[in-house]
């Protein structure tokens, strides 16, 4: 039998119901719905499309930021900068500072060159002054090597903000101002900049004193001194420090200040301050008073001498406090001298000065915060080894003193 249709077959039943023809409206529908769903296809297939590209952008940019790319620049830079490096700062964080002032071409040139030179390990928290566009292995090297530090200073203890003169020698001890002026100087491509001991002393004076960084427990004694300079006297304390020489007087003071007296409460000064019945700012006086009026080995009985006057009302009569004001350092101070009333003069006045009269070491701090147990009332040095007698008779006293002039030390008497 054949398998092919012939003319004359019957043509085939189809199987199921019957299919149901569309009316025109229908087919269109049918025709929008389908062109709505291949625009759809393509929508999403374009979107997916940027998407990726830009992942693949963001992820080279974010991988170029970081670690920067292979290159690396050539030859000896174009142009002076000053960068920090903080405290705490790893070699990639180093590498991000570098490339951000154009120094080096990438983070990651400059961490695989710090890999490779171990002089990596000798580079301090502070700034440096490095050139623009160099190699990254001359990048190392440079803040390796201590003649690039700049801002770099050290305010011995018991200096204060002015500069001091000996009357017998005429030598003049630099201020607290004077140091930071001269740590902020650099020599910027042939041009030295400072910021002078003059606009330091006026910001001083008249900037405002939270920009200033001034803590809230000594706000309200600055805030006294008007716009007497000195009324930061004692705020910055001794120690090494780094000064941005790129920044404005008032920035420079402020983060002095700000460092200074984080490290003082670290120290315990407001701890002391709940044991001793003074605010931490009078510790802060009564420290800087036994720095200039005693040596080391005696810090802690001046202070308790200190303690005892002002409980017993007793005027202080320290010879420190005179010399202060008049910006210039005699052991014996004159009647006309100890007559003027300051605002430290405590042969003038009753208590403490208004200010300290020094930035005071850790040494008479700590001697200030916890005081030798004893009942001395005066003191006196009598020979020119510093020895120092204490007393609370003032008979014993007056003998001490006769001591110390006839072993010509002229010190006055407490």
């Amino acid at each position: 039998m054949s398998d092919h249709w012939s003319p004359g077959r019957s043509e085939p039943q189809a199987v199921g119901p019957p299919r149901r023809r569309l009316s025109r409206a229908a087919r269109a529908q049918q025709r929008r719905t389908a062109r709505r769903r291949r625009v759809f296809s393509v929508a999403a297939l374009v979107t997916l499309i940027v998407v990726v590209i830009g992942a693949v952008f963001v992820g080279s940019k974010l991988w170029h930021g970081l670690f920067g790319g292979s290159s690396d620049f050539a030859g000896d830079g174009t142009a002076d900068v000053v960068i920090e490096v903080h405290s705490g700062d790893s070699t990639t964080a180093i590498g991000q500072t570098l490339q951000e002032r154009n120094v080096v071409s990438s983070s990651k040139a400059f961490v695989e060159a710090a890999a490779a030179n171990p002089a990596i390990a000798a580079i301090q928290p502070g700034f440096y002054k490095v050139r623009t566009e160099i190699p990254a292995s001359s990048a190392v090297q440079k803040l390796a090597d201590p003649a690039s530090r700049v801002g770099q200073m050290v305010i011995p203890e018991g200096r204060q903000l002015d500069d001091v003169a000996d009357v017998k020698t005429d030598a003049v001890t630099k201020g607290i101002l004077s140091l930071i002026s001269d740590a902020s100087c650099v020599d910027l491509d042939g041009t030295r900049a400072c910021v002078s001991a003059d606009d330091l002393k006026r910001a001083a004076g008249t900037a405002d004193l939270g920009a200033l960084s001034v803590p809230g427990w000594a706000t309200a004694e600055a805030t006294a001194m008007g716009d007497d300079h000195r009324r930061l006297e004692g705020l910055i304390a001794p120690g090494s420090w780094n000064v941005n020489p790129s920044g404005s007087a008032e920035q420079i003071l402020a983060s002095l200040i700000g460092a200074s007296a984080a490290q003082y409460e670290a120290n315990g000064l407001l701890a002391a301050a709940e044991t001793t019945g003074m605010s931490p700012y009078e510790i802060l006086v009564v420290a800087s008073l036994v720095q200039r009026e005693s040596k080391p080995q005696d810090f802690s009985k001046v202070a308790r001498v200190i303690f005892n006057r002002l409980a017993e009302n007793r005027k202080l009569e320290f010879d420190s406090t005179v010399n202060y004001s008049l910006d210039r350092t005699e052991i014996a101070t004159t009647d006309g001298d100890r007559a003027r009333v300051t605002p430290w003069n405590t042969y003038a006045s009753l208590g403490l000065p208004k200010t300290p009269i020094c930035s005071p070491g850790q040494p008479a701090l700590a001697a200030a915060e916890n005081p030798e147990p004893g009942d001395w009332l005066y003191f006196v040095t009598i020979d020119m080894q510093g020895t120092t007698l204490f007393t609370r008779d003032y008979e014993q006293h007056l003998a001490s003193i006769e001591v110390a002039r006839n072993n010509g030390v002229l010190d006055s008497a407490r």
